[in-house]
């Protein structure tokens, strides 16, 4: 199956329904095809060809979802951008996978329009809700009669979308995905979650995997998605009260943000059974305060890019273990392995691996980097991890972001646990700087609730009291706020950058 056959099984499934809803716009799924199909002669007659790459950079909005099926009527290939990237970050991702158009929207067009500078062929912008000018088209401007669109008929292993990574660790990786990863992962994450027809909420940027996956279960479940062009916590739940949404994903700084809102009473949110949290880890205080506060079960998960996303998670009919990242869903096989590759008994920390028609070909344009990640089909994740006898997952920590103090693995989950855990935590992350003496040292970046006169010797004092002394971090930095990407991911090279000028320089 490829991605256009997602709204194609929708229609004549489930007939004429409202699909999308937008501020004030709604939108049937009949009304998308039809703005697909013309949107995809469109792009054809502007020269976009089979295989050709078409950014979509713009906050979440119907166009997206039309743009992206469009893109895959006509042949071509998805690359979803988050609009809030740095020019810089735009120009890398238009330059590397040599994009033939871009398409945005007037609230970020000038740092789209700078990210093309110095571009050896500039891309066709198009521009979703302003009239067409010398340098850009209007998307409705485009669209055309669908009659004569000969549909790509490519197979389902061709490449659908080009995701680009964060790019925390240098310049952002494309992960190729294709129609088979996207569609399959979709139709078994629904499987396993036992997701029920209804109205959800896209709280997540469509430029992200797990946004995107969502409104692809939207597809394949008949359901229907309000539409965030940003996360209101206020509109989200009025949207609860209005659409009596009984379930919804969400990361979990959105999640933390509903649990903190002070008029959150005032909403009638009794409809809500659950939300699914995923892209980052769900502190386990949080978990515990949101369903004590809305009576919804938070069902936590584990996904990465190059999974198109998913790979574990919960769902009903299974018990919840915070701390845990559920089961496999179907079609998903995994292993916790050590340094050469041997499986390790269960309760052992490890690599994780995984497998399955959901696993990524590789990198765009990247042979090295997908033969260090892709062997004998494992895909071999980066993230440290454990499984229980009950065949449940716990993820420790990235790889990467482990410290070796003294000799002695410290993950640093593990202490962030603990600092969240106390009442006058708002949340922490905590890195590792160089130490001379024991190699690295643990550092928290913590952030207070207003009006906490919580000291640093009082909160390593509180580590002292729940953790090993080698645990217990030497240094805490008081932060406004904790420095996250576009899906509320904590960006920890950036704290490493602070956490060095704090504690390192005079």
């Amino acid at each position: 199956m490829k991605l256009k056959d997602l709204l194609e099984t929708n229609i004549a499934e489930f007939a004429e329904y409202p699909l999308l809803f937008y501020k004030e716009k709604t939108f049937t799924n009949v009304e998308t095809k039809q703005y697909a199909d013309q949107f995809a002669s469109g792009i054809r007659n502007l020269g976009i060809a089979r295989g050709d790459r078409v950014i979509v950079c713009m906050p979440n909005c119907p166009e997206v979802l039309f743009a992206y099926q469009g893109i895959t009527r006509a042949g071509a290939t998805i690359v979803p951008v988050m609009f809030t990237l740095h020019p810089k970050e735009i120009h890398y991702i238009a330059r590397n996978s040599g994009a033939k158009a871009v398409i945005t929207s007037s609230t970020i067009r000038i740092n789209v329009e700078k990210s093309l500078d110095g571009l050896p062929e500039k891309p066709q912008l198009i521009v979703v809700d302003r009239p067409s000018d010398d340098r850009a088209k209007n998307f409705y401007d485009l669209l055309m009669p669908a009659n004569d669109l000969i549909e790509d008929e490519g197979d389902a292993d061709e490449i659908a979308v080009i995701l680009y990574t964060s790019g925390t660790t240098g310049n952002p990786k494309g992960v190729l995905l294709t129609h088979k990863n996207l569609y399959s992962n979709a139709e078994n994450s629904a499987k396993h979650n036992q997701t029920e027809r209804g109205t959800t909420l896209g709280v997540l940027p469509l430029a992200h995997v797990y946004g995107l996956t969502i409104s692809n279960i939207c597809f394949l479940t008949g359901s229907s998605i309000v539409v965030f062009s940003s996360f209101n916590t206020k509109e989200v739940f009025k949207a609860i009260e209005t659409y009596k949404v009984k379930t919804f994903s969400a990361v979990p700084a959105m999640i933390h943000a509903l649990v903190s809102y002070p008029q959150a009473d005032l909403y009638n949110t009794t409809s809500l059974e659950s939300v699914g949290s995923g892209s980052a880890p769900l502190p386990v205080a949080l978990l515990h305060a949101f369903e004590q506060k809305f009576g919804a079960k938070v069902y936590e998960g584990y996904g990465l890019s190059e999974a198109a996303p998913v790979v574990t998670a919960h769902c009903k009919g299974i018990d919840i273990k915070p701390g845990s990242v559920g089961i496999p869903i179907p079609g998903v096989e995994l292993k916790i392995v050590d340094v050469n590759g041997g499986e390790v008994p269960a309760g052992e920390v490890g690599e994780l691996i995984v497998r399955g028609e959901n696993i990524t070909p590789g990198y765009y344009q990247n042979a090295d980097e997908t033969n260090r990640v892709l062997k004998d089909s494992w895909l071999f994740t980066g993230d440290m991890a454990r499984i229980d006898d009950e065949g449940y997952v716990y993820i420790v920590d990235r790889k990467k972001d482990v410290i070796i103090r003294g000799g002695f693995n410290v993950y640093p989950r593990d202490v962030e646990e603990i600092l969240n855990g106390h009442e006058q935590v708002v949340e922490a992350a905590v890195v590792g700087v160089p130490d001379e003496r024991l190699g690295e040292e643990l550092v928290a970046c913590v952030v207070i609730k207003p009006g906490s006169d919580v000291t640093e010797n009082e909160l390593i004092t509180y580590c002292q009291d729940h953790l090993a002394k080698n645990k217990t971090p030497q240094r805490i930095i008081f932060l406004e706020a904790l420095p996250r990407n576009g899906v509320g991911k904590i960006l920890k090279m950036h704290l490493r950058k602070q956490a060095l000028e704090t504690v390192i320089k005079p």
